[in-house]
């Protein structure tokens, strides 16, 4: 069988499943069955394909129409750049995230944390894009912390990460120039809405906040009330958030004392984080 038959069975399926985005998503595991880089597939499409591609791609196939994410499916995502390692352990990074990367680095820090790390996407590309920057990522799954060593490894960073399990701080000491998360900020009410790609197949501590009272917001409760005591005079608290949530979790914020909160939209113009600093001790010739 040539590669372009057995890409067309692949979309057909995807789209008798009610799939959309089937014809990229079949592209995406077949390059991957053929074990070919996603830019060279169009090359291959006229090739045969052995018996052992054949079984990989209708493995996958049928994966993903039952609602399996495609990165768990390859076992990889694209994040800002550079591929990470993902399992069902972790939260799937989305683009959407990038937003955090990109209001991070238009900060100065030398120091960071991360919590909730998951697969570790959001302090493994800060350190690989900050060479001179030193982290501790923490997360309570200890599977979620062993995709981010698989990652720290792979990006060449796990010399400058220190991976922890905690409950947010409970296992933090020292202060941070920098604090990011991407929290469980999904109400219980919401979970049914959610697509099946999520919400059966994302970890569900990764998706809803322990103890949730129904707004979602009680991680963030519990990061803002503890992240001043473990900034740096004039540190950034960063979090992603819900598109509904913006207001709840800047008011979070300013009860906390954090200062110059902001708030930064993704590309598709929503309200994806708010940044926070932490207010300088006032010296002794201040007024």
């Amino acid at each position: 069988m040539r590669a372009a038959d057995l890409l067309a069975d692949g979309v057909a399926t995807l789209r008798a499943a009610g799939l959309e985005g089937a014809a990229r998503d079949a592209r995406v595991m077949l390059a991957h069955a053929l074990d070919l880089p996603r830019d060279r597939l169009t090359l291959a499409l006229h090739d045969a394909v052995s018996s052992d591609a054949i079984d990989r791609f209708q493995r996958s196939i049928a994966a993903r129409a039952a609602r399996q994410p495609v990165a768990q499916i390859i076992g990889r995502r694209a994040f800002y750049g550079r591929d990470f390692i993902v399992t069902p352990d972790v939260l799937d990074p989305r683009p959407d995230t990038e937003t955090l990367i990109d209001a991070a680095l238009d900060r100065p820090f030398a120091r960071l944390l991360d919590l909730g790390t998951g697969s570790g996407a959001i302090a493994l590309t800060l350190l690989a894009e900050r060479a001179d920057t030193q982290a501790v990522a923490v997360d309570l799954s200890q599977a979620a912390l062993d995709v981010a060593a698989r990652n720290a490894q792979a990006l060449g960073v796990a010399d400058r990460v220190a991976l922890r399990r905690s409950d947010w701080f409970a296992a933090v000491q020292g202060q941070f120039d920098l604090i990011v998360s991407n929290p469980p900020y999904i109400g219980t009410p919401e979970l049914a809405a959610l697509a099946p790609d999520v919400r059966d197949h994302e970890p569900r501590m990764a998706l809803v906040p322990a103890e949730d009272d129904g707004t979602g917001l009680a991680a963030y409760r519990v990061i803002c009330a503890q992240a001043a005591a473990y900034s740096a005079p004039g540190g950034w608290l960063m979090v992603e958030i819900g598109h509904t949530q913006a207001a709840q979790v800047q008011a979070l914020f300013r009860a906390a004392g954090f200062a110059n909160v902001v708030l930064h939209r993704d590309l598709s113009g929503n309200p994806r984080v708010v940044s926070g600093q932490a207010r300088r001790p006032i010296s002794s010739g201040e007024p």
